[in-house]
């Protein structure tokens, strides 16, 4: 069939609204009518080849949509249902099979390869293949077929083009928080770098109960964001080396630390900014090389724990209904964090997510 889809051609350029040829499902695919797609800062580390992928490709990885068909191997989906999509996984390697889908064996061939695991792209231009199956979505695309593992049914009632962020950014960052770091109810938390990863992380703080709640970072109109969504305490960020203390200066050490800025000097200050025995969760998008700069006597001085995570250690199966729930008990207010732009924009969206002027741009398909 043909589809109208965004193309990513050449490294750090716009992309191209183009019309495509999209093949058939294979048995344990799903064509999904695309309704509307989040955009990720992944998609900008993309598009500008920090994260480099085969060209030419279609993004897009917060897909919201309608089935319209399955493979002959598909029987929990039908067409009609309304999915939710995430990132791909295998569901056989045994990190999978734990429920650990964000560690499957195959996560990076299956998101970043731009194809299915056989080699195949669902993709045509007419004269030669482009690039699919990006988080095993490209859901910059008017339809894709997605494995069925990657598709998450939810109510017909619930807006597509509000819950679309699900699927990656927002589920990193409450994941972080609520599937890792487990805060008890009246515990204390920083986070640095208050995008959507990082609101969503406060917000899923305030859901966790956590008293005091403080959101850095060097934009004062996201700070006033943060607080209406449950910050506590805002700190306007100055140099990286200066942010222990301002933390410290509000009323001690923060029980857990967490940083979605991706820069190594303020992911450092994170850590430094916790208390003994304390724990920094890493989410930022860190450029290879990349070393944390900070005197290791302090980790272990201190008990410091350090650690990242996938996708918020997520199975979207089981955790994006947890936070639909959320949502609809008004404790996750996403359209609060939401600009909605169409297709023949999504470069003007691109560049609105990577400068900071939108918190979380999405796509209407």
């Amino acid at each position: 069939m043909e589809v109208i889809a965004a193309v990513l051609r050449e490294p750090k350029c716009s992309l191209s609204i183009e019309r495509l040829n999209l093949g058939e499902p294979s048995p344990d695919e799903v064509l999904v009518r695309i309704v509307a797609c989040g955009i990720c800062h992944t998609d900008v580390a993309c598009r500008d080849a920090h994260l480099p992928l085969p060209l030419p490709i279609v993004l897009g990885h917060e897909g919201a949509g309608v089935v319209e068909r399955v493979g002959q191997s598909v029987a929990d989906l039908v067409p009609g249902d309304h999915v939710l999509l995430s990132f791909g996984h295998c569901g056989r390697c045994s990190p999978c099979l734990e429920g650990n889908a964000p560690y499957c064996d195959h996560f990076s061939g299956l998101n970043f390869g731009g194809t299915r695991p056989d080699g195949s792209t669902a993709l045509h231009d007419g004269t030669g293949p482009v690039h699919s199956h990006f988080f095993g979505q490209s859901a910059f695309s008017s339809n894709v077929l997605v494995h069925r593992l990657n598709a998450v049914r939810i109510p017909k009632d619930l807006s597509l083009e509000t819950l679309a962020p699900l699927g990656c950014g927002i589920q990193t960052g409450a994941g972080a928080v609520l599937n890792c770091l487990k805060p008890d109810a009246g515990e204390s938390i920083a986070v640095f770098g208050v995008g959507a990863v990082g609101l969503s992380a406060i917000m899923a703080a305030k859901i966790a109960g956590c008293q005091r709640i403080v959101a850095v970072d060097r934009l004062v109109e996201r700070l006033h964001v943060a607080q209406a969504l449950g910050a506590t305490d805002c700190i306007v960020a100055g140099p990286a080396r200066e942010l222990p203390a301002a933390i410290r200066s509000l009323s001690g050490a923060v029980d857990y630390a967490v940083d979605t800025t991706g820069n190594r000097d303020v992911a450092a200050a994170a850590v430094q900014s916790v208390r003994r025995q304390g724990v920094c969760m890493m989410l930022g998008i860190y450029l290879p090389g990349d070393q944390l700069p900070i005197d290791m006597r302090f980790l272990v001085r201190n008990g410091i724990t350090l650690r990242g995570s996938v996708e918020g250690d997520s199975d979207p199966r089981t955790f994006l209904p947890t936070l639909i729930k959320h949502f609809t008990d008004g404790r996750l207010p996403l359209q609060k964090l939401i600009k909605h732009y169409p297709l023949r924009d999504i470069n003007e969206a691109l560049s609105d997510a990577a400068t900071c002027k939108v918190l979380k741009p999405v796509i209407l398909l």
